[in-house]
């Protein structure tokens, strides 16, 4: 682990983890807006067919969200990480090769989406699991702090980026520009040297009992388990506005390819700023109110985005919710980092990903079903309530009142 007061710039394990990222978080900010417009402009698919895609991608948590961290646990992270990235970088490949051969179809993008999720989900466990080896205790924050500021940046030139690529080069171009940038965040993962922390033969317990143990852990915990809930809910809420985000502006606000990156670059702005703002706020606020009032701000957000009639309107809202989103993760990331025992982090970061982005493909998809009876703003209206009411489980727990970060050997501190 490095010296606490080394810079994180000057650590080059990090520095190649947080370039690899944000490789690779840009060419995905292309896919958002590519992938549906492939599936609408080239396939002429339904506002349906375009929400299952975006849930498809979420599938393999459902199927594998709570083995996935007894596996990564029983394995070196870095090479999780190198496979999820050239797995994810192949199957992109295959949208733009399909397309060159006139096969591009939708039953060929719903098995890109669950590939890519696949990979996506190990590497997130892998990832969230490898970073407290890197760098120290107190740096643990500004670290998760700059992988959102990379997050967010991406957030704010990908859209816009994508949509220019989609309207004078084509969707699956922007695609293949995705593929690449898994590549290149692959090479720069070879160059991470960080220690290494695996479940050893003789320790494990068999994979039931390791997976029990894991979701004990978060479902008792006073901290973790209503964090869970919240984003359950919220993730929910949001899964339906992510799948229907560039239909209802296509159809609803009637703007062009290029128009609708603007917008969501501009919503984007708000993460980078949450990105930004997080790492001070988390030294002048404790992290219990920071985090309810970052739920507090993404669900006003949320409420906005029905309201809105044009490009700007519906531009700010996402810059709202994504300024709360940003500096609860930050927060919340750290929280459950710090509040867990290293043999357990792969468990936990699992057990989160199940039950937190379990709820993503059922928002996705129930948000579909719903366009045709109700309509795209009425859906958006629901998502919205539904995000209102994650602030419950906090809000009425000890998180409300967490005065500072816990450690893995220590009770939360919070008020009487």
């Amino acid at each position: 682990m490095s010296a606490p007061t080394a810079s994180l710039w000057r650590l080059a394990n990090f520095r190649n983890l947080w370039l690899a990222q944000t490789f690779s978080l840009v060419g995905t900010q292309v896919t958002i807006l590519a992938f549906p417009l492939v599936a609408l402009l080239l396939l002429d698919a339904s506002a349906l067919e375009v929400s299952m895609l975006y849930a498809v991608e979420f599938v393999p948590i459902l199927l594998l969200g709570l083995p996935a961290g007894a596996w990564v646990e029983r394995l070196r992270k870095r090479p999780v990480l190198l496979v999820s990235d050239a797995a994810r970088a192949v199957a992109l490949l295959a949208v733009p090769v399909a397309y060159v051969l006139d096969a591009l179809s939708l039953p060929l993008l719903f098995a890109v989406a669950f590939v890519v999720g696949l990979g996506t989900l190990f590497f997130d466990v892998a990832q969230g699991s490898y970073l407290p080896a890197l760098v120290a205790e107190e740096q643990l924050a500004d670290a998760n702090a700059k992988i959102e500021v990379s997050r967010s940046a991406s957030q704010l030139a990908g859209p816009t980026a994508g949509g220019v690529l989609v309207q004078f080069l084509t969707a699956p171009v922007a695609i293949l520009l995705d593929a690449l940038s898994y590549l290149a965040s692959f090479v720069l993962l070879l160059f991470v040297r960080g220690r290494e922390v695996a479940t050893p033969p003789e320790e494990r317990q068999g994979l039931g009992r390791e997976i029990g143990e894991g979701l004990r852990f978060v479902v008792s915990h006073p901290l973790l388990r209503p964090l869970a809930l919240c984003d359950a809910a919220a993730n929910l809420a949001f899964a339906a506005v992510l799948a229907l985000q560039v239909v209802f502006a296509a159809d609803d606000l009637h703007l062009s390819a290029t128009a609708i990156g603007v917008v969501l670059a501009v919503g984007n702005a708000g993460g980078l700023v949450g990105a930004l703002v997080s790492g001070p706020l988390s030294t002048r606020f404790p992290p219990g109110p920071l985090l309810i009032a970052s739920i507090v701000l993404f669900s006003v957000g949320a409420a906005l985005l029905p309201l809105s009639t044009g490009a700007i309107g519906f531009g700010f809202g996402l810059f709202v919710v994504y300024l709360g989103v940003v500096v609860y993760n930050v927060v919340g990331t750290t929280l459950r980092q710090l509040a867990t025992p290293e043999r357990l982090l792969g468990r936990m970061n699992a057990t989160l990903r199940f039950i937190e982005w379990g709820t993503l493909p059922l928002g996705a998809a129930v948000g579909g079903l719903l366009v045709a009876p109700l309509g795209l703003r009425t859906v958006l209206w629901i998502a919205a309530g539904v995000c209102v009411l994650s602030v419950v489980p906090p809000l009425f727990s000890p998180v409300r009142t967490l005065m500072a970060n816990p450690t893995a050997e220590t009770e939360p501190s919070v008020t009487p």
